[in-house]
């Protein structure tokens, strides 16, 4: 089995066109979020580089474990004393806290991150992923594709994401709807 790494260049303007075309065709606003507001192109070109910028700080991680590790041998709650109880409570939460400190993040995580930081919010956020998940349609011809299953392939890269967040402000800049002081210029 041979496999290809995505490349900057594999999402080309013919693309990002492609996936203009996909917007213009959608039966909902695609720069609208949840709350019923429009989004920049320049706020969701910043969300999907402050994501961009978290997984190369991070580490980008295709999943997540389906389980962490759990220790096979649980004490004998029964006969403890409360003080026992307390440090064996202390105990887990200092080692799923070690366990997952410093972890690499998935694209959804970040993008999820992100919007709880500067750089972006619930809305940048789900129009971020509906335009990557765009630019995937466009990518791949099928109308059913999505970003995120598509950066959970075995075969993805950091770099394969890393390219299709540099797309994504691309084509949010390209393509997205002003802002109040860009009307105004």
């Amino acid at each position: 089995m041979t496999t290809t790494t995505i490349t900057a260049a594999v999402f080309t303007d013919e693309v990002l066109a492609r996936a203009a075309e996909l917007a213009r065709d959608s039966y909902r606003p695609v720069w609208t979020g949840a709350s019923g507001e429009e989004s920049t192109g320049e706020a969701v070109a910043r969300h999907l580089e402050a994501a961009s910028a978290l997984l190369e700080a991070d580490g980008w991680t295709r999943t997540y474990p389906s389980a962490t590790p759990v220790r096979t041998v649980l004490p004998a709650i029964e006969t403890m004393s409360t003080e026992a109880m307390v440090r064996e409570v202390l105990i887990a939460v200092r080692d799923e806290i070690t366990a997952t400190a410093g972890a690499s993040r998935t694209l959804s995580a970040a993008l999820e991150h992100v919007a709880h930081g500067e750089d972006g919010d619930g809305d940048t956020r789900y129009v971020a992923s509906e335009i990557l998940t765009l630019l995937i349609r466009a990518l791949t011809g099928h109308d059913q594709a999505a970003a995120t299953p598509w950066a959970e392939r075995l075969h993805r890269t950091h770099q394969d994401v890393t390219a299709l967040l540099t797309a994504g402000a691309c084509y949010a800049r390209t393509y997205g709807p002003a802002g109040q002081a860009q009307h105004a210029a």
